[in-house]
This record gives structure tokens, C-alpha cells and sequence, in this order.
């Protein structure tokens, strides 16, 4: 047995078998023929042999080579795949692991020993080097301390609890993909993150903490799992949601009036955009801004009645050539009159009038306030619920508030974009973002494509969440520098998983379809090594709604009565859940 003061020397219970082939950072080794069970017994923990993900240690004098299983098979598979005829035991198994690092312990004072583990690999094992299990103990220093700007979102599967932590910069900062089939915890996930965003300055004791969270909520899944003081809730059913038609640039403004076609008229396209223009420099007059500097996208409130005087008065005169100005009128009228709309059709009262003096005041702008809505001025985090937006301007609200936010940063100075970056939750993201090239969905898969690309720059952070990710924005899905993958049952989803991750960790997605609710697969930037993780568990009023409906109980119920029926039936009509 070694000696507990020197943990740099091997420990002969946790040796498993000999190496047989090093091939640049793949090793292989032969597992011992007197290993039965694959587990072994070391200080009263159990340590399996050849788990996938699981770490083993090659030692090399003082120092210590790591290694990450990848595959545990017979050795007589092996043999064949080289071309060589099987000529070992009926019972032989080797174990195949990718080396990613070296550690060596030092003595500290007072009897502590401290591991000093760095990433890449210089020293090289030979053939017939025992390879070993590695204890709990190292274990810990090798998935770090939670040390520097890090968040702790579970704990790795296998390691008798040692927690998981991942890099706040690069899992909020370098995008990150949350991938999970429904039922796998995915929500779960996604809420362990913005807690623990949420609870960092407590946790580390800072004067200020003000996070500056948007999620896209489209399923209003997320408004009971934080606390009022964490969040605001943007409902366009409570009224609280305002995304004013004028904050619209040209090309959503074209998608709203002439809806989800794949083809727009260029004659109607030109009427559109002269009538935008001069609206907004009317608007810009209003507001006492510099009209010759303002264009079609500019961001100014303009007044829907000179919107439309403008292209009632570019009719021409003969009836046979107004079919093109009618029908956008005739649109605008339906928008207008749809009760679905009010959040995107409220019209902007120019607020002018005069004071005391009887002089004449300037009007009002409402572009602080509309903007501050999703910036969080009084909250850390703006959950969009999205659930009562109709489906045909769904796809234009979400790239309005993607493209809004990514606008604003890039107009930012480079001190105002340190002091306040942005995170921008993406739920359900093939729904916004989806692998197909359907002319509604346009405008949001340029806004989000934007930020996946280019967000980083500008301090805008992107987490994109599906259950389905071989229908995601291929593009966008690539730009993510870390990935927490839950369970996959579908093959075409694993398959493109795989796609996506590098060639070294395409052996991951075979776990993909085993792993239980709330365990994930982390792999990326965010986290030090690929690992296993469970999900660290929340109270239920911690979590997302989004937990199955108990079907035993629900049927002990009693039936509605013809009364809630019309109740429920009226908030169905008016389109409000109160």
C-alpha cells in the first residue's frame, strides 16, 4: 500500500493493466487477465474499470500522464482492425484513452500535498507502462476548484461529488449550446445556469451584481422559477411586452405588411420604403433629430397615419395601377384591427403640447424606455414571454429583440460594453432558428445568425436551447464554443451532434442515448476537461414549468363545469391568461 504522505506514488490496487501501443495521444492498454469485475476498491470507494469518460494515469517518474477512456472492447476486435490474426485469450479486453494532460504533486508546508495539474501533453508513456485509475483525490484538482470566474453547475458523474465548474466568460461570452430530448432536463439545465448567474455576487460577496439577462421564453415556461426581485415578466397578454411597429428596420417591416411569402413585388417593396423613410424623418422632425442624417432602419417612432397618408397620396391616378397600394393599405387596416397586435400596433402619440408659456413643447421619445425593457434597468433578467404572440409574427418579434439588442451594442463605446454585456437566452431554438429556409423565419435567423457570428465582439453572449438540433440554424449552432448535451434519443439528432463537435470527442455522442434526467454530456471551452456531469438539482420552485402533468391525479379531479369552460373560454378570446 503507499504511503498516504507521498500521493505522488502509485497505488497498486488501482492498477488495471499494461500498455500495449502508443500512438502519438491514443494509448492502449491490456487490462490485467485477473480482473473479473470491472470496478476496483480503493480507500472505500468504488472505481470502475473502463467507463467511458472515466480518467486513468500512466506514472513517469514524478510526473503523471492523464488520460480519458474512450472505448473498452475485446481484445480480439482490436487485433482484427490492425489486420492481424487474433491470437490472444477468449477473455483479453483493452482499454483505449486519449491523453489531454500531466500533474505532479508537490509538498506543501504543514504535510499538504497539492497537485499541479496543466493541460497538453510533452512527456510520453511507453509500452508496458502500468496504467492506473485515478483516485478521488486528484480527480478534484484536475477538474479545478471553481478557482477565477466560474459558476457551479453540478457534479461530475463518478468522482464521489466533486463538483463541475464551468468558465463564466467562456460559457456566457463564447456562446454555448444546451441539446436534450424533451424530458431530459434541458429547462432544468438552462435554470441551473441563470441561477447560478443570478447568485454569484451574493455568493462572492460583491457590492454589485447586475447581471443583464434576455430570454426567449415561448412556451412561458421560466416566469415561476425565479423570485420578482430577479426578473421582470414581458407577457404581451398582460400588456407588459411593447415592441412598437417603429422599431422594426425595413425588411421586418416588409415581413409584417406582406407577410410569410417567399416572394415580395418590387413595386411594392419601393412603396413601402419611400413611405417608411418619410415617416421616420417626420417622425425625426418631431423629436427635433437631424432629418437628413436618418435612413429607412433608423430606429425613430414615426405615426402610422402619415405612414399610410404617404402612400394614399403616391397612388396614381388610374385605378388599374393602385392594386399594390391598396392591398398594403388594406393590410394595415387588418393589423390594426387584430387584438393579438396591440403589443406590435400601438400607436405612438407624439406627446406634443403646450406649457405654461404657451410655448410649444418637443415631443416625446419613447426609445429609452421601449429598449430598457430588455436591457433591465430595474431587474437582472427579462424572461420575453412569447407563448401569446401569434405564430405569423412569432419569428419577427424574436429577430426584433435579437437584432435590437445586437443594434444597441454595436453602437456602444468599447467602456459601455465592458460595463454592461448582455446574455441572450434563445429557448426552443429551432423554432426561431430552424435548418430550413422558410421566408417567415427569415428576419429571426438573420438577427440570431448575427450574434452567433459577430455577438462576441459587441458583448452579447448567446445560449441557444433545442430539443431537436438537427433542425437548428446549422451555422448558428456551429459558432457555440461549449455544448451541454442531455439525453438524445433521436438518431438523426445524435448524428448531428456528432457533426459539430471536434473528431476527438465524436466517441461522446454514443453515450448520448443512456444518460439519465439531468445528466449531461460538457464539452468546450467553458469546462476544463469533457466530462460527465449530473445537473446539480433544484427545488420545484426553482425549475422552469415545464414538468410532466400527473395524469393519476389530474383524473381525480372533478370535470369543469359549463362556467369555466366559458371562463376559460373568454380568456381564449381576449387572449389573457388573468
Amino acid at each position: 500500500m503507499a504511503d498516504v504522505n507521498k500521493p505522488n506514488d502509485p497505488i497498486e490496487n488501482l492498477a488495471i493493466g499494461k500498455l500495449i501501443e502508443v500512438d502519438g495521444t491514443r494509448i492502449t492498454a491490456e487490462l490485467d487477465p485477473n480482473i473479473k469485475e470491472l470496478s476496483r476498491i480503493f480507500g472505500g470507494e468504488a472505481y470502475p474499470i473502463g467507463q467511458f469518460g472515466s480518467i486513468v494515469k500512466v506514472h513517469f517518474g514524478r510526473r503523471i500522464i492523464y488520460g480519458y477512456v474512450g472505448r473498452l472492447r475485446m481484445k480480439a476486435d482490436y487485433e482484427r482492425e490492425r489486420g492481424v490474426v487474433p491470437a490472444s485469450g477468449p477473455n483479453s479486453r483493452v482499454v483505449e484513452a486519449d491523453l489531454f494532460g500531466e500533474g505532479e504533486w508537490i509538498y506543501k508546508e504543514l504535510g499538504e500535498w497539492e497537485l499541479e495539474f496543466e493541460r497538453g501533453v510533452s512527456t510520453f508513456p511507453l509500452p508496458q507502462q502500468v496504467l492506473y485509475l485515478t483516485p478521488t483525490n486528484e480527480l478534484r484538482f484536475i477538474y479545478g476548484h471553481g478557482g477565477g470566474a466560474t459558476i457551479e453547475i453540478g457534479e461530475h458523474v463518478g468522482t464521489g461529488g466533486t463538483p463541475c465548474h464551468a468558465d463564466l466568460n467562456e460559457l456566457v461570452g463564447k456562446h454555448t449550446a444546451v441539446l436534450g430530448s424533451t424530458g431530459a432536463g434541458k429547462s432544468g439545465a438552462v435554470a441551473v445556469i441563470l441561477h447560478a448567474l443570478l447568485n454569484r455576487g451574493e455568493e462572492n460577496g460583491y457590492a454589485k451584481w447586475q447581471p443583464r439577462i434576455v430570454v426567449l421564453d415561448p412556451h412561458n415556461e421560466y416566469g415561476t422559477a425565479f423570485s420578482e426581485n430577479a426578473h421582470a415578466h414581458l407577457s404581451t397578454d398582460e400588456g407588459t411586452l411593447s415592441l412598437p411597429y417603429w422599431l422594426l428596420n425595413f425588411q421586418e417591416t416588409l415581413s409584417l405588411i406582406i407577410g410569410k411569402t417567399e416572394f415580395v413585388a418590387t413595386s411594392q417593396a419601393n412603396i413601402i420604403k419611400k413611405a417608411l423613410l418619410n415617416a421616420r424623418q417626420e417622425g425625426a422632425d418631431s423629436l427635433e433629430l437631424e432629418r437628413d442624417k436618418i435612413n429607412v432602419d433608423s430606429p425613430v417612432p414615426y405615426a402610422w397615419a402619415k405612414f399610410k397618408q404617404k402612400i394614399e397620396d403616391d397612388k396614381p391616378s388610374q385605378p388599374s395601377k393602385q392594386e399594390s397600394h391598396n392591398s398594403i393599405l388594406n393590410k394595415i387596416e387588418v393589423l390594426e384591427n387584430d387584438g393579438r397586435m396591440k403589443f406590435l400596433m400601438k400607436p405612438w402619440n407624439e406627446g406634443k403640447g403646450g406649457d405654461s408659456s404657451g410655448k410649444e413643447e418637443k415631443a416625446v421619445d419613447p426609445f429609452g424606455k421601449v429598449v430598457g425593457q430588455l436591457l433591465g434597468t430595474e431587474k437582472p433578467m427579462q424572461i420575453v414571454d412569447l407563448s401569446g404572440v401569434p405564430n405569423e409574427v412569432a419569428g419577427i418579434a424574436s429577430a426584433v429583440i435579437a437584432r435590437t439588442l445586437f443594434s444597441y451594442k454595436v453602437w456602444e463605446t468599447r467602456e459601455e460594453r465592458e460595463a454592461g454585456p448582455i446574455l441572450l437566452v434563445c429557448e426552443e431554438a429551432h423554432r426561431y432558428v430552424p435548418n430550413r429556409g422558410e421566408a417567415q423565419y427569415e428576419a429571426a435567423q438573420e438577427a440570431i445568425r448575427r450574434i452567433a457570428k459577430e455577438g462576441r465582439k459587441y458583448g452579447l453572449g448567446l445560449i441557444l436551447v433545442s430539443q431537436r438540433p438537427s433542425e437548428v440554424e446549422a451555422t448558428v449552432l456551429s459558432q457555440c464554443n461549449s455544448w451541454i448535451i442531455l439525453r438524445l434519443t433521436n438518431d438523426k439528432d445524435r448524428e448531428h451532434v456528432r457533426s459539430i463537435l471536434p473528431d476527438s470527442l465524436a466517441g461522446l455522442t454514443k453515450l448520448l442515448s443512456g444518460l439519465r434526467r439531468r445528466e449531461a454530456i460538457v464539452v468546450g471551452q467553458a469546462i476544463m476537461l469533457p466530462s460527465r456531469v449530473m445537473m446539480r438539482k433544484l427545488t420545484k420552485q426553482e425549475l422552469p414549468r415545464s414538468y410532466d402533468i400527473n395524469y393519476d391525479e389530474g383524473w381525480q379531479s372533478d370535470a369543469p363545469t359549463e362556467k369555466e369552460i366559458t371562463e376559460i373560454g373568454n380568456r381564449w378570446r381576449y387572449q389573457k391568461r388573468r
